[in-house]
Parts: C-alpha cells; sequence; structure tokens
C-alpha cells in the first residue's frame, strides 16, 4: 500500500473505529535516513555558514529547529522518490524549514537540502496561476527566473542583507534546473504532496502541485538552488472543503549526507 492510500485508510479506520493515537499504527515507518516526526536532527552549520558568507538567501536553522515536525511525500514523474521533512510547516506564521530528500529508484539517497522559505505569494488573477503552473507554455518552466532587489527588500530583508547579496546589482538571476538549458520552457513537474503532522497520519494536508527547481553559483562556486512550487489545497485532515493556492519561494542549500544525523 502506498503512503497515500495508507493516509486515507488509517484515517478511516481510526474514525470508524474510534481508535485513539496510541492504538493507531505509524504510518511514518521506512523513510530515508531512519526519518520519523518527532526525530533529533542535528547538522553540522559548515555549508550553511559558508553559503551565507557567498551570498546565499539561506536562513540559518535556530534551536526550535531541530525535530522534525512534519514529513512529506512529493509524487512527482520522477524515477525516484522526494520527501520532505519538516522542521517547521510555515502554518503558524513563520516560515517554512525543511530537509528536501531524493532517494533514487534502487533506494540510495542522493540529494539532500536544507531548504529555508524566502516568501510565499498568491496568485490573484487567472493570468497569474496559469504563469505559476506553466499552463501557457511559459512562467514557471522558463529557462531562467529573476529575483529583483524589490522583491526581497519586500520581504523584510534589511539594507544589510540585501548589499550583501546584490552588491551594486539590481537582481538575482537563477538558471533552471530541468530540461536541456537550450530549450526556452520546459513543462514543470506536477504531481502531489501528501503531508503528514502526527505519526498516525491522523492530521495533515493534500496539495497538487506545479514545482520547478533554479540554481545559480554562489560567489565561492558553491550552488544556492531556488525552489518554486505552486501548490493547490486539496484537505486538510481530511476536510476537502478547505481549499486555495499559494506559490512558495524557497532557497537550498546541498548537505552532504555525513554532515547529517538524524535519530
Amino acid at each position: 500500500m502506498g503512503w497515500n492510500d495508507a493516509y486515507a485508510y488509517l484515517r478511516g479506520v481510526a474514525n470508524k473505529r474510534g481508535l485513539a493515537a496510541a492504538d493507531t499504527p505509524r504510518v511514518d515507518d521506512g523513510l530515508p535516513l531512519g526519518a520519523r516526526i518527532g526525530s533529533l536532527v542535528r547538522l553540522q552549520q559548515a555549508p550553511l555558514l559558508r553559503a551565507g558568507a557567498d551570498g546565499s538567501l539561506i536562513a540559518l536553522p535556530e534551536q526550535a529547529d531541530i525535530r522534525i515536525v512534519a514529513v512529506s511525500h512529493i509524487r512527482l514523474s520522477l524515477g525516484g522518490r522526494l520527501y520532505r521533512y519538516y522542521l517547521s510547516t510555515g502554518d503558524r506564521d513563520e516560515q517554512e524549514k525543511f530537509l528536501q530528500v531524493y532517494q533514487n529508484a534502487q533506494g540510495v539517497v542522493t540529494d539532500i537540502l536544507f531548504c529555508t522559505q524566502l516568501t510565499r505569494v498568491i496568485p490573484e488573477t487567472a493570468e497569474d496561476q496559469d504563469a505559476y503552473m506553466g499552463a501557457s507554455g511559459a512562467g514557471l518552466g522558463d529557462r531562467s527566473y529573476t529575483l529583483n532587489r524589490e522583491q526581497l527588500a519586500a520581504s523584510g530583508l534589511d539594507e544589510a542583507d540585501l548589499q550583501l547579496v546584490f552588491g551594486a546589482g539590481a537582481g538575482l538571476d537563477y538558471w533552471r534546473d530541468a530540461g536541456d538549458p537550450d530549450i526556452a520552457f520546459v513543462p514543470p513537474y506536477a504531481g502531489s504532496e501528501t503531508r503528514i503532522d502526527d505519526a498516525a497520519g491522523q492530521r495533515g494536508l493534500r496539495q497538487e502541485i506545479y514545482f520547478m527547481p533554479y540554481v545559480r553559483q554562489l560567489h565561492g562556486g558553491g550552488k544556492e538552488y531556488l525552489l518554486i512550487t505552486t501548490a493547490i489545497l486539496t484537505s486538510v485532515n481530511g476536510d476537502r472543503s478547505r481549499r486555495g493556492i499559494h506559490v512558495d519561494f524557497v532557497i537550498g542549500i546541498p548537505l552532504e549526507q555525513e554532515r547529517l544525523v538524524i535519530q
């Protein structure tokens, strides 16, 4: 049984039988790196500190961010599996923070990113929504994306941070990290995200997503990823009347697996 099926099944069983949370089986077993909801995360911050010194927009983890509070499985047209281990879900006016873990078709973890939310926007017109879904052959999926200084100033970055990141420039150019770089537009990955907020899978959300990773090279030669995810909410805690659309802009810095311990 796949995770999506297990989530729906266990929730239905718990509701019908009136099972207490303690009696309901865990549905967060078998995740890469041994992660579970409540797991303690220990990571060496050297790559993040180095990236920050090189002009990255990444936010360093705080002491309160060291436990996994939710996990999600993102189903996309990829050969392997993509997971997000949330240190902060962003549901209570805080910024999202998560580890993004990619496991290839052979079950080997090949990529880990430490990610912090930069900003969230709500596309208000049909044209904006189409652009953020790449529906008309443009927008999300274009060869490049530029973050401009005014955007980030409006999101709360102070002048010192802006000067470190931009210098004398007015924008940061990121390049699509998918498809042929010579092709002007590649359709974004489309799929779904199922997030569970407790070990029994009784709380969480599901959403349809359109996703594209972009990347730029930092001053010191390292990489900084800009992950753009358009999410269409379809249910919260099993309630399908909850609807909405938003676009998350997230910064990600690669981590080597040996710099990370989850227990």
